[in-house]
């Protein structure tokens, strides 16, 4: 059987609690049984991300990766994104067992597009990937567009309750992207978490995106996952607005998207960080000088991508 690695099941434990640990219990007899049904060896070291343990392995028609995630519903229609695009732009999907939440994969390098310094280029690749995913999104799907109510209330909540310096032309205008982008959308194909990390090298093609969520709805919107993805790169910028502006500008000719959606979605992710931020603190820094920071950073990004043309109305 295979050994779950410790910092997985640690970060398990502390996300899902009792669940997770009785999930857990039974991993290594969920990935014995998939071994054996699709006629699989390991053929590596076992590797995890945040929700999902990835076994290397060896096959009669060559190597692969089984994908084990934990039951949660985020989880629930990456098989349908990956079947969806059929190995365009993303891993191939060989088979998958929904209810136990596993899949075997096309095998991917361990080298992810975060690596990579110069945001241009991970722009452009970005984009790239994020026009070849936007594909017709299979029946079944979560609709954005579902979460808008939400997404609107969560706006107005945090602007009302928390201590914070935001304009408010700013939230408004971020509020209003909700209104007349966030309910009404393209019935499209969503990776819905493209950051630079769930893009990796692969040998039939140099990128292909891992790790979807699998969404319909506005592909503009992964425009704001990739923003907060590398706003790190931006903290000691000397132009801090040219920079961001100008890797929206690289995804959005790279993605053959629409220039004011894509600065708009970013806009809305950054005022949500900003909001995250405050309420939950951030995975880099939770408290202290840097949870400060990271704080203020959103806030510029936020100042950043509002027009100043919300200063008039």
């Amino acid at each position: 059987m295979i050994v779950v690695p410790e910092e997985f099941a640690r970060s398990t434990v502390e996300r899902e609690g009792v669940r997770g640990a009785a999930w857990l219990d039974g991993l290594p007899g969920m990935v014995d049984d998939a071994l054996g049904r699709w006629g699989c060896l390991p053929d590596g070291e076992v590797l995890h991300g945040g929700v999902g343990l990835i076994v290397p392995v060896r096959r009669s028609g060559g190597t692969a990766v089984l994908k084990v995630s934990s039951p949660h519903p985020g989880n629930v229609h990456e098989p349908d994104a990956f079947a969806a695009w059929g190995g365009r732009g993303a891993v191939l999907l060989y088979a998958r067992d929904d209810e136990r939440f596993a899949m075997l994969l096309e095998r991917a390098r361990t080298s992810t597009l975060a690596e990579i310094e110069d945001n241009d280029e991970v722009a452009t690749v970005a984009g790239r990937i994020s026009r070849r995913l936007a594909v017709p999104a299979p029946p079944g799907l979560p609709r954005l567009h579902e979460q808008a109510n939400a997404w609107e209330c969560r706006l107005r909540r945090d602007d009302g309750e928390l201590n914070h310096s935001l304009p408010r032309y700013a939230v408004g205008f971020a509020v209003a992207t909700v209104q007349e982008l966030g309910r009404v959308q393209p019935d499209t194909l969503v990776h819905g978490d493209l950051h630079p990390r769930n893009i990796l090298r692969t040998d039939r093609e140099p990128w292909l995106a891992v790790d979807p969520k699998g969404r319909a709805g506005d592909p503009a919107y992964d425009a704001g996952t990739l923003l907060k993805a590398r706003a790190l790169t931006f903290l000691d910028a000397d132009n801090l607005p040219r920079g961001v502006h100008r890797l929206l500008d690289v995804y959005t000719e790279a993605a053959e998207s629409d220039r004011e959606r894509v600065r708009r979605w970013a806009q809305f992710h950054a005022v949500q960080a900003a909001f995250r931020g405050r309420r939950n603190g951030f995975r880099r820094a939770r408290s202290g000088p840097e949870l400060h920071r990271l704080t203020s950073l959103a806030d510029r990004l936020v100042t950043i991508l509002t027009p100043l043309s919300c200063l008039r109305t």
